[in-house]
């Protein structure tokens, strides 16, 4: 199966493989949540040629996670800012960052952290239910098919 035909598959978890399943749109996602904006700023940092940045913004646009917005009118150019879906995608970053600093720890620091806007402190996140703010992990949720649910 190729990673667009992701996109179609009832699994969510699968649907958002075919949009953030490669390294490159990961890090241009970041890179949108470190406050860049603009083409050669992704590609200065990223060290990705201009070709892969382009398909990865295109399909990042397409899908609805980034939008373009021209900050220049000669030569046109314009610069990519996150969407509502694709500000929606902080806490995926936040998990797979902490995941990762527990996980597969690293001599060096990283070199960016998350903090709340208002006291400016580093997080520690954790994800709990909305409705029982009951702490998520392998010990409180397990995952079952669909089809288990509707027979209960």
């Amino acid at each position: 199966m190729k990673w667009n035909d992701l996109n179609t598959e009832a699994c969510p978890i699968a649907r958002a493989m075919g949009v953030v399943g490669d390294r490159w749109t990961l890090l241009v996602l970041r890179n949108c949540f470190l406050g860049m904006r603009r083409f050669d700023q992704f590609q200065e940092d990223l060290g990705i040629t201009r070709h892969v940045l382009a398909e990865r913004l295109k399909k990042l646009e397409g899908l609805g996670l980034l939008r373009r917005e021209p900050y220049q009118e000669r030569p046109l150019r314009h610069e990519y800012r996150l969407t509502r879906a694709g500000k929606e995608f902080a806490p995926v970053m936040l998990s797979l960052s902490a995941w990762a600093e527990k996980n597969l720890p690293h001599d060096d620091p990283s070199p960016a952290c998350f903090i709340l806007r208002d006291q400016g402190s580093v997080i520690d996140p954790v994800l709990t239910d909305r409705d029982t703010h009951q702490e998520l992990n392998h010990r409180t949720v397990r995952m079952i098919p669909t089809q288990k649910l509707r027979r209960g």
